[in-house]
């Protein structure tokens, strides 16, 4: 180094300037500070995690203060390193630390791209840019992949809905609806049936949504519009159910007995009206019998193509009693029924005594009768 050179820095050290390749052999040689993701887009309210290495290429320790410059305001951050909140590492000779960085992108903030370093010792230093997808609000959201549902007036229409808190404080969201008269519907948070939900914040909370149609509703579309709010935020979701139909059946007799007479081992007709009473016809409707030990059902047609809607089929059951039935009262359910619905009836059928048996009865104690008569006669004036 020539004696100029040496009299020129000696000036600028004096004035408060360093030229760099004086400190070339100093404490900061030899640091350098390394993340690969240093431009990146995220939405508001996103969370990002830096993982930043601390080198020291040098040949001593280093211990380097880490600091944040530049931070976009409203914006928070927090570095941490083996668990532990720090500002400062020490960095062995030939060696780097590794330590992160959590940003928080608040909710509330301008669609653009923000920029902040990281700074080791105030002389090393890490830009990084973040680039802010959409324009920032302070809402709620509330959500679901699927809004519209079909389906008869005997269903129940379930919505599998997202609420999402995109606010930064804790909500306490009331859940209604807008219902038509006798619909009903549930909200269950977390399949706990419930009125309200508490959401935290920049959180999110799945809400199942039952809804019940009125039995006798008439087919066509109807909206149900829900809404989740409270006194600072509300949301609301528009949801949709198409009724095709409702699906009913009515199985009886055509003067409404539901009993009958029979005689064991023999058989007995009894008539039978398959009423169609739902708004959609109904197919393959089948007829099945559940009755006493060692009897037996018959049906006439056993089962029915199809039935309109507003119909009325007739159908003969032939029910045959056991041969080793006592007398007595014998329960049978028939029941008619289709995938989408069924009704059944039970019958009290009632066993009687053969006529003959009767008879028989009757001339066994005619023939006692008139053996104490003949007795009476013969010995009793004796």
């Amino acid at each position: 180094m020539t004696m100029r050179t040496s009299y020129l820095n000696l000036l600028l050290f004096l004035m408060g300037f360093i030229p760099t390749h004086v400190y070339a052999g100093d404490s900061i040689k030899g640091v350098t500070l390394y993340t690969p993701y240093t431009k990146i887009a995220v939405p508001p309210g996103e969370s990002i995690d830096y993982s930043i290495d601390v080198i020291n290429k040098s040949g001593a320790v280093k211990n380097e203060t880490i600091s944040v410059l530049g931070m976009p305001r409203g914006w928070s951050y927090e570095m941490k390193s083996g668990g532990w909140s720090i500002n400062q590492l020490s960095v062995l000779p030939d060696d780097k630390k590794n330590f992160s960085l959590k940003v928080d992108v608040p909710l509330k903030v301008n669609k653009g791209t923000y920029h902040f370093i990281v700074s080791a010792n105030g002389l090393r230093q890490l830009p990084l840019a973040v680039t802010v997808s959409e324009q920032g609000t302070y809402q709620t959201e509330f959500t679901t992949n699927q809004y519209n549902m079909e389906g008869n007036a005997e269903a129940t229409f379930t919505f599998n809905a997202t609420l999402k808190n995109r606010t930064a404080e804790k909500q306490l969201y009331a859940l209604m609806a807008e219902m038509p008269r006798g619909w009903n519907i549930a909200f269950k948070p977390n399949y706990k049936e419930a009125t309200s939900v508490q959401v935290e914040p920049n959180a999110t909370e799945n809400i199942t949504i039952d809804i019940n149609p009125p039995a006798n509703i008439k087919a066509g579309t109807y909206r149900i519009p829900v809404r989740a709010a409270n006194s600072s935020t509300s949301a609301d979701l528009g949801l949709e159910v198409v009724i095709k139909g409702s699906c009913k059946m009515e199985l009886t007799t055509p003067k409404g007995l539901l009993s009958a007479d029979i005689t064991a081992g023999d058989t007995k007709r009894i008539q039978l009206e398959v009423k169609n009473t739902g708004s959609i016809n109904l197919n393959e409707v089948q007829l099945t019998a559940n009755q006493p030990v060692d009897w037996g059902v018959t049906f006439d047609p056993q089962k029915i193509p199809t039935l309109r809607a507003g119909e009325t089929a007739q159908v003969i059951a032939t029910v045959k009693a056991s041969k080793k039935a006592l007398p007595g009262d014998y329960v049978t359910r028939i029941e008619a029924k289709t995938p989408e619905t069924s009704s059944s009836a039970e019958f009290r059928i009632s066993v009687k005594t053969p006529m003959i048996w009767g008879w028989l009865g009757i001339l066994i104690i005619a023939g006692a009768l008139g053996g104490v008569y003949y007795l009476f006669r013969k010995y009793g004036r004796r």
